[in-house]
């Protein structure tokens, strides 16, 4: 979100160049937002954007909005052009299928007219299968269809063994965002069950089956046994429990009734050898779930499973019935987003980790036009100098001991950084697109990535690789490449502002950067060795001197209130809680070595150390709808936003001296309370 007064400092300059004294500085502090009736000790974040929360409305077609969703805005409008233009006038292959896939999706006329015909043959599949074994069978199938199911199927890096890939199986299938949904007596829980079975009976509906309340309560049932089996989040979150390698051949000593024979050879991998099973006890629960639900039942649930999968690519009727569910209800999304935004999203991706149909394809030529080389430059000074700051910091640590510090020091200087957009850019020529066939492109897409991913077994690690497209609004960290992240679209304002003065960078962008390091020693990252495998780098005095004071911060977050009855989970944002508080911790350092010893300028009557802090909650602006934050609470690890902005700056004394913190303000701690880790 790009601040009025950058705007108003652009003009100052333009007009006023011939003046014989030196125009202030640009801050990159944006106080039209700012609360002044809250003061800064009480509440960083209402003080910072109180203003903006009371006079700025969530768009009508979103869950949320924030500094995030503002830029990713932005990205999509440039997104538009590219493929619109590409629509219009292909310059080479990948144009020529990103704006073949343009049109499939804005030409209603042809996907009203097909009707379910493309999920036919689906369909009769679906009617053929009369044993357990033939289910499992079809499963496989589906696993390069991109269709859901009760077993996820996937290939990653081998966490003990970075150097190559492994096939792994995990507990899926159920449709609501959390076991909690099924599991809970919650009032939205209930109403989200409730609406649930009649979306199932709806899409029966839609899709001329007589049997649709027969079906919603077969499926809502089914799906709460697994959700009873399932691993919550937190447990899910356990690096060490979720490696589980066993040779195929001895799976049936975990499930001695299960076809992994026929599902692995449906799957086309037929001749793996070795699988991590990352939730051993849910494939043992699936197993019983198997024996005692009847397979007619199971039956009703994969022709909805299909059926809610296609939805948002079939005639209208059935995009209002997806959105009215997993939209209205689930996230409180009272309007449905443009279909040209739809379009877009799905060409080039909606978000973190989804590569959308041509994502790359579309980054390449964003990157083109929209990421500036000197924003990489400026990256990689901040990326170095926020690393060699690190490096001091765990030098100076007092709870661990020396020779835990050579390992985490040697884990640093093997961590990489990439910037802006990947170096390798996926290949499409292998990709069909046609521009009458929506649903035939998606399920060609699901087909051709899904082939792309198992044909990496047996190959080294490619570490040239990224996990978002340069479009994206975010950053990782990945534990198993031991690489931090910055895709080129959240490298502009108000993380990233190459006019303003360095300590507003330092505390947004920096503390980004500070924030995606430190996942490198967060509870679950620091269990991943410098080349990123899963080893125990650890003395057990330091772990458990580590324990201690991460546990000191699941008790902190465990006791804010998001709304009224519901509580953060401490263990479940523990992770980005530990990554938020280093990276404030190191970026803030980073910043006053920047200085050489010198002090920091005032602007705009604001110390630099004031405006630190106040650009670290302005990267917070954001406003959630009900059904949204009661969503986040169960699946999200991050903590809301307030919580972010405000939780950190508790345990830092540079917050204290910034702004004269005193015992009795709201966000005072004694010293002797605050929680120092990285």
């Amino acid at each position: 979100m790009i601040s009025p007064r950058f705007f108003r400092s652009l003009l100052l300059a333009c007009t006023c160049m011939s003046t014989l004294h030196a125009q202030e500085p640009y801050s990159g502090i944006d106080p039209d937002g700012f609360d002044s009736n809250v003061r800064v000790q009480d509440d960083l974040f209402q003080h910072v954007n109180g203003r903006w929360l009371l006079t700025t409305d969530i768009p009508g077609d979103k869950s949320n909005y924030g500094s995030f969703t503002a830029l990713d805005d932005m990205a999509r409008e440039n997104i538009r052009i590219i493929i619109e233009e590409s629509a219009e006038n292909p310059t080479d292959e990948n144009a020529q299928k990103i704006g073949d896939f343009y049109r499939s999706y804005m030409n209603e006329e042809i996907i009203n007219a097909r009707g379910i015909e493309p999920l036919k043959e689906e369909l009769a599949a679906i009617d053929a299968v009369s044993s357990t074994d033939q289910l499992i069978q079809l499963l496989g199938t589906w696993q390069s269809k991109g269709l859901g199911g009760p077993i996820g199927f996937f290939v990653s890096t081998d966490a003990k063994n970075s150097s190559r890939y492994l096939a792994a199986v995990s507990q899926s299938g159920t449709t609501l965002p959390d076991r909690d949904y099924y599991l809970k007596d919650d009032d939205r829980y209930q109403a989200a069950r409730s609406a649930l079975k009649s979306y199932i009976a709806k899409l029966h509906e839609l899709a001329g089956l007589s049997d649709g309340p027969v079906a919603s309560e077969a499926v809502l049932a089914l799906e709460t046994k697994l959700a009873q089996v399932q691993w919550d989040r937190t447990e899910l979150r356990n690096a060490e429990k979720r490696y589980n390698l066993f040779e195929v051949s001895r799976l049936p000593e975990l499930t001695p009734e299960m076809a992994w024979k026929a599902f692995f050879e449906s799957a086309g991998v037929a001749d793996l050898s070795e699988v991590n099973v990352a939730t051993p006890s849910y494939f043992q629960g699936l197993e019983k779930i198997l024996a005692e639900v009847p397979v007619a039942d199971w039956k009703h649930y994969l022709r909805f499973q299909l059926l809610d999968s296609a939805a948002n690519y079939l005639s209208k009727d059935w995009v209002d019935a997806s959105f009215e569910f997993h939209g209205k209800t689930l996230t409180g999304v009272p309007e449905q987003q443009p279909r040209w935004k739809r379009a877009v999203d799905a060409c080039s991706g909606a978000g973190a980790g989804d590569f959308g149909v041509l994502g790359e394809a579309v980054g390449q030529v964003y990157v083109a036009r929209h990421f500036r080389p000197e924003a990489k430059h400026r990256m990689d000074q901040l990326v170095a100098n926020l690393l060699k700051t690190y490096e001091t910091s765990i030098h100076e640590l007092k709870w661990m001991t020396d020779a835990t510090k050579v390992q985490a020091l040697d884990k640093l200087h093997k961590m990489t950084p990439k910037i802006g957009y990947t170096e390798k850019w996926r290949d499409y020529s292998n990709l069909e697109i046609k521009p009458d066939d929506l649903l035939g492109n998606m399920q060609r897409s699901a087909a051709f990535e899904y082939k792309r991913m198992i044909d990496r077994l047996g190959k080294p690690v490619d570490r040239t690789e990224w996990g978002m497209t340069p479009q994206t609004v975010n950053a990782y960290y990945n534990a198993s490449k031991n690489e931090i992240v910055f895709p080129a679209a959240i490298l502009q304002p108000p993380f990233f502002d190459a006019q303003a003065e360095d300590a507003v960078n330092y505390g947004g962008i920096g503390a980004v950067i500070g924030h995606e390091i430190s996942h490198g020693f967060d509870d679950q990252g620091s269990k991943y060795d410098g080349d990123g495998n899963l080893r125990n780098w650890w003395t057990d005095e330091d772990r458990a001197a580590f324990e201690k004071l991460t546990s000191a911060l699941v008790k902190q977050y465990e006791g804010y209130e998001a709304m009224p009855g519901k509580n953060l989970n401490g263990r479940l944002t523990l992770g980005e809680n530990i990554a938020d508080l280093s990276g404030m911790a190191i970026a803030f350092k980073a910043y006053k070595l920047s200085l050489n010893g010198k002090p920091g300028p005032v602007i705009e009557n604001m110390t630099a150390e004031q405006r630190f802090f106040l650009g670290w909650s302005q990267i917070w602006r954001r406003k959630y709808r009900d059904e949204e934050l009661v969503r986040r609470l169960v699946v999200d690890p991050h903590s809301p936003s307030a919580f972010r902005a405000n939780g950190p700056v508790t345990n830092l004394d540079a917050f204290y001296e910034a702004f004269n913190v005193q015992p009795g303000d709201k966000l005072y701690k004694a010293p002797s309370e605050r929680i120092q880790i990285w």
